[in-house]
């Protein structure tokens, strides 16, 4: 006997996923609402700073309140994160995966209002920090917090909840929907399951729809990238790919000895680390400003005509030097930022720097006529790209959000071939996924 459609398909009108997509919705809605304030009032701060680093280039009799502000805000920012420390110090990411494999229980509403608050005070002020890392541990406590008080639900339904969350800050962060899913998929629950990652993309589309409200439709980094690199130039990207994997390399091994480093440091509690970093920055903001906190600003400053025109100027050397000069500042400021116990992340840092190798990279290229300058933008994001996924060891994500941000699919080959091979260097050097790498260093064990 032949079965019938009907005996076949479900019954209509009724859907198993109806309620687990309309909680992603109310995570995303709830995520996109406090990461949208969190970004709004960053930026609106970064460019504060890029009014008044010349103001004080100018009048350097001012740094003396400057410098005791810094102070201050060290001293509001120990007191606030030292009852929850370890669960606030850096992007959270790791803190969260621990969560999932049952080795951390994080108490949602103290820690995401610190969270909050303690990611504005060390970034606004000018720290090498993405928001990117805050804005997931905090969509994960969005998430727990209505399991926990308005679902009153079970471990299994809080547990999708708060992974719904991880995808909805991301996206939020970003304007980057389909990099939330994906990043959820390859950093935190390592498995694609239908019903999960439905409704972590519901939760980012929402979160992401908020967004919208307070920076309009423009993809977050909107890069002049038009048309597809050549094919002859196709050879230059592996070549590429392992200078990437290599300082990808180089990245980890230096991030990882931040807390080794810092534990040297005992005339300063841990907590008030920060005054250390919140003093070296002031020089690099009076030098120049805009390589200052995360920052989406810098990275767009790097495609603007003046700056090509300004490096156009200059030797062969220069052209290559000037951007790696910038990189190795930034570099260690991130890693300095990094290192002293504040809540920030390490997403955009690590774009920033893939940006710069990609500066470095293109003006090679055009300097020695394989390339015109109308494919600099493209090797710029390939750059940002190859970079972040090594580190990252998250190929899908990386190229998904470089797609989303510069909003163009038009270099996904590219993205994907240098991508691939500065993960397997990474790899083959013995790199690992650096949130995973970060959770091991912080020693949890199995809770009960």
């Amino acid at each position: 006997m032949i079965l019938k459609a009907k005996q076949i398909l479900r019954q209509p009108f009724v859907s198993s996923l109806t309620s687990y997509i309309a909680d992603g919705v109310l995570v995303g809605i709830m995520t996109g609402g406090i990461v949208g304030i969190f970004r709004w009032i960053i930026d609106h701060t970064m460019q504060f700073l890029f009014t008044i680093y010349p103001i004080l280039g100018k009048h350097p009799l001012y740094l003396i309140p400057y410098v005791l502000i810094m102070a201050v805000i060290c001293i509001i920012l120990g007191l606030l994160i030292k009852p929850y420390l370890n669960d606030l110090v850096g992007s959270g990411v790791p803190q969260i995966e621990a969560v999932f494999l049952n080795e951390n229980k994080i108490a949602w509403w103290p820690v995401l209002w610190r969270k909050f608050v303690g990611g504005l005070l060390a970034i606004c002020p000018g720290l090498m920090l993405g928001r990117e890392g805050p804005c997931i541990e905090m969509g994960a406590l969005v998430g727990q917090g209505l399991g926990d008080k308005l679902f009153n639900s079970d471990e299994e339904h809080i547990r999708l909840l708060q992974q719904s969350g991880v995808a909805a800050g991301l996206a939020a962060a970003f304007s980057a929907p389909l990099a939330g899913v994906f990043f959820l998929v390859e950093e935190i629950t390592f498995n694609f399951k239908p019903r999960e990652c439905l409704m972590g993309l519901a939760a980012s589309f929402s979160a992401d729809l908020m967004t919208l409200f307070f920076f309009g439709t423009t993809p977050c980094l909107y890069l002049p990238v038009k048309g597809d690199l050549p094919l002859n130039i196709y050879w230059s990207l592996p070549i590429f790919g392992v200078l990437l994997g290599l300082l990808a390399y180089a990245y980890q091994y230096c991030l990882l000895s931040l807390k080794p480093w810092f534990s040297h440091i005992k005339f300063i509690p841990r907590p008030y680390h920060s005054i250390i970093p919140f003093i070296l920055i002031i020089p690099v903001g009076l030098w120049n400003a805009k390589l200052l906190g995360g920052s989406h600003d810098l990275i767009s400053s790097l495609f603007t005509s003046s700056f090509k025109t300004n490096l156009n100027k200059q030797s062969i050397a220069m052209v290559i030097l000037i951007p790696l000069l910038y990189f190795a500042v930034r570099f260690i400021f991130s890693m300095l930022s990094y290192g002293s116990s504040v809540p920030g992340g390490i997403f955009m840092p690590i774009l920033v720097l893939g940006a710069f190798l990609g500066v470095a990279f293109a003006m090679a290229l055009i300097r020695s006529g394989f390339i015109t300058e109308a494919y600099y933008p493209h090797i710029v994001v390939i750059g940002m790209a190859a970079y972040f996924g090594a580190i990252e060891k998250a190929p899908f994500t990386a190229v998904t959000l470089l797609s989303e941000m510069v909003g163009t699919v038009e270099q996904i080959l590219p993205m994907i071939i240098t991508t691939f091979i500065a993960y397997y260097v990474l790899d083959w050097l013995g790199g690992r996924p650096i949130y995973e790498a970060l959770r091991i260093q912080m020693q949890y064990k199995k809770t009960k």
